[in-house]
């Protein structure tokens, strides 16, 4: 079986297999990997960029490297295409979470439809850092179409992009990058200096995938038109280099209005508009914003294995040419 072959199969059995299971409550490999970090974070935290670029390294690097050594071992298995895409295959289901995604923000959205406030304040957590208590209907609604939207590319289009790129190193190193971002990259006063670095490091590693997601929206969702448009026009306004364009293509392809004042790990944000020109986000757009991410996840699929033999060509190193790739 050839790299491409081996890459194919292991990424599209990973994708069913997230398809069919989703995340496990317990025993989650980017869970192991969140309590390794924390533990780091214990022992080198100081207000200082320095330690948490070092912390950045250490964890995101090691987990690549580990998934590096992981990937050479296999390759000297006898078989090693069929072992390959096995390796593949479990690293892109450990690294995706767009099913869990859409069976969070559903959760919502039916206590929403339900009447039931109390109770999607209650789930909302499990999809976003806002604090709920100060957010109506129609508030949570957005912000769960906002969180649908920001972790397509972040939990499903990033990744395979990534691993387009890698194989199961780049898989499991921007997971790692990612999750490190979600743990300290935010700007509280403990994690304005020492988050930095994994903040920096993440918004690198996402710009590939966001944009990708962005494209996708444009091209699966309803209003192709809308999405474009909103998506060149407000897409930079966004504070993230990253969440901006994605948020507005699902914004524009969705005909809803995202974006304004919201709070935040006890901050009040004022974001501008997004897709000005949309209405207000409905309860019922949030199963509409979870079947688009899951068109723009599969569609991701095929580009991320189609381009998967011109990204080796182009990031081979001179005098490689014969060898396996991961």
């Amino acid at each position: 079986m050839t790299d491409h072959a081996s890459f194919a199969c292991g990424a599209a059995l990973g994708f069913l297999g997230d398809l069919a299971t989703g995340d496990p409550r317990r025993g989650h490999p980017v869970a192991a990997f969140g309590r390794a970090a924390a533990a780091a974070e214990r022992r080198l935290w100081r207000d200082h960029r320095g330690y948490g670029a070092l912390h950045t390294a250490l964890c995101a690097g090691g987990a690549a490297a580990g998934a590096a050594l992981l990937t050479r071992a296999v390759r000297a298995l006898g078989g090693r295409g069929g072992a390959q895409a096995a390796l593949t295959a479990a690293a892109t289901w450990a690294v995706l979470g767009g099913t869990t995604l859409g069976r969070e923000a559903r959760a919502v959205g039916g206590a929403l439809t339900a009447g039931d406030l109390e109770a999607a304040r209650e789930r909302l957590p499990h999809l976003c850092g806002r604090d709920p208590q100060t957010l109506d209907g129609p508030q949570i609604a957005r912000a769960v179409v906002e969180s649908v939207a920001e972790n397509t590319s972040d939990a499903v289009v990033g990744a395979l992009v990534w691993g387009a790129v890698g194989g199961v190193p780049g898989l499991i190193g921007f997971r790692a990058v990612n999750t490190l971002d979600a743990m300290v990259g935010h700007r509280s006063p403990r994690y304005r200096r020492f988050g930095w670095a994994a903040a920096r490091v993440d918004d690198v590693a996402g710009w590939p995938g966001a944009r990708l997601t962005a494209a996708l929206a444009t091209l699966a969702g309803p209003d192709p038109r809308g999405a474009w448009h909103a998506w060149r026009r407000d897409g930079r306004r966004h504070p993230s280099p990253n969440a901006g364009p994605v948020e507005a293509s699902f914004a524009g392809a969705l005909g809803v209005r995202l974006g304004g004042t919201l709070a935040y790990g006890g901050r009040v944000e004022h974001r501008p508009v997004l897709n000005s020109g949309g209405r207000p986000v409905e309860a019922a757009d949030i199963e509409r914003a979870i079947r688009l991410s899951r068109r723009v996840g599969v569609l991701a699929l095929g580009v991320s294995v189609a381009a998967r033999p011109v990204l080796r060509a182009l990031t081979r190193r001179p005098g490689a040419v014969g060898r396996g790739g991961g």
